[in-house]
């Protein structure tokens, strides 16, 4: 269920303390001139502490900086660890906005009732992004294709040797000035198919945005990475013939008639963007389907002519045009190919809508500094 966003609890209180030595201007804006992605961090982070007899307790903005954490501490020993993904746009007026944070704040409680963690609630979840750009918001830049990356993360910390649910638990929001994740222009991108490793399987964690789910991947992206791809496609884990999705981002195929197709499995994770996009074709009257689809269908159809473009879609790089699959005996494609006119159509027009460009119809932007 989708909360009223403007109603976010205004009466959690949080402690705010001040960096101290917070970066200085004309160094911040030679990172916001030039922003790389994930590298450079605000000067403030977002805490709140859970515990088993005082619940959700402690919010806070504080300096930026290494989180104390004993040896012993659950995350370290068992993987038990979640994260969002999203950003904070400047809009021309200086404004700054953020984009369907009640759909991450959702996800993140489903993630953590997957991984057996308490779920923040979305109004505090909201609060947490409200408080950290109150103090950091002249972070945001304002470039072309610039954003304020803001990654929320919740783990495991207390100090025990076990296997169970931890007892407490730490949330924390931090945040990264950052560029486009590719580097260019939306220029198509190579994908290795990955046949020798899958991401999850049927009853595993493939759903939830969990740090493991990203380290079962980095493997067979080093394996991409040697075959000059920069992202790897995933097949199921049962036949290994069926579409899953990439190491970092959902697929979308679309075909001659309009038609865009999607994987549709409870191993993948419910894409944002992904299901924005879908929803702005499906307005323009295209017809979307979410369903198995195979390796073997997409080539196939691409060798018929029966499917035109193929793009990858994520928060981190939004909409991303794939011009080549590669696998060990066959390719789709090519790493010259143009951008589909289907693909960049929409990706504008996110993109558009997220930097206040074009109207709002779907009422997805909450403002983060009103």
């Amino acid at each position: 269920m989708t909360i009223p966003l403007q109603m976010a609890n205004k009466d959690l209180v949080f402690q705010v303390n001040p960096n101290p030595s917070p970066m200085p201007v004309d160094k911040r804006q030679e990172v916001l001139d030039k922003p790389v992605f994930g590298t450079v961090f605000t000067d403030h982070m977002v805490d709140i502490c859970w515990s088993e007899t005082g619940g959700w307790h402690r919010p806070r903005v504080q300096p930026y900086g290494p989180i104390p954490l004993d040896p012993a501490a659950a995350v370290l020993h068992y993987g038990q660890e979640i994260f969002e993904g999203m950003k904070a746009y400047r809009h021309s007026d200086g404004s700054i906005w953020t984009f369907r944070p009640e759909a991450n704040a959702q996800r993140m409680q489903r993630s953590a009732a997957r991984m057996a963690m308490p779920e923040l609630p979305v109004d505090y979840f909201i609060r947490s992004l409200q408080e950290l750009i109150a103090v950091d918001g002249d972070w945001v830049p304002s470039a072309p294709e610039t954003s304020l990356y803001i990654r929320p993360f919740m783990f495991a910390k207390e100090a025990f040797l076990g296997v169970r649910p931890a007892k407490k638990i730490a949330f924390y929001v931090i945040a990264s000035p950052v560029g486009p994740y590719f580097g260019g222009n939306a220029k198509p991108v190579s994908i290795w198919l990955s046949t020798n490793y899958t991401r999850a399987g049927r009853g595993g964690t493939g759903a939830a945005k969990a740090g493991g789910n990203y380290a079962a991947s980095l493997l067979a992206q080093s394996e991409a990475a040697e075959q000059g791809c920069q992202q790897v496609l995933f097949l199921d884990s049962v036949e290994g013939k069926y579409l899953e999705e990439l190491g970092g981002m959902n697929v979308v195929l679309v075909y001659k008639d309009g038609t865009l197709v999607t994987p549709a499995s409870d191993t993948i994770l419910s894409g944002i963007t992904r299901d924005s996009v879908l929803a702005l074709a499906e307005a323009r009257g295209h017809k979307v389907e979410r369903r198995q689809v195979s390796i073997d269908e997409w080539r196939k159809g691409f060798d018929s002519g029966d499917i035109v473009e193929a793009f990858a879609c994520g928060t981190a790089a939004t909409v991303v045009p794939i011009g080549q699959l590669k696998a060990p005996d066959f390719t789709i494609g090519s790493a010259d190919a143009p951008a589909g006119e289907v693909t960049m159509s929409l990706r504008d027009e996110l993109i558009d809508i997220q930097y206040g460009r074009r109207p709002d119809d779907h009422g997805w932007m909450f403002r983060l500094d009103a």
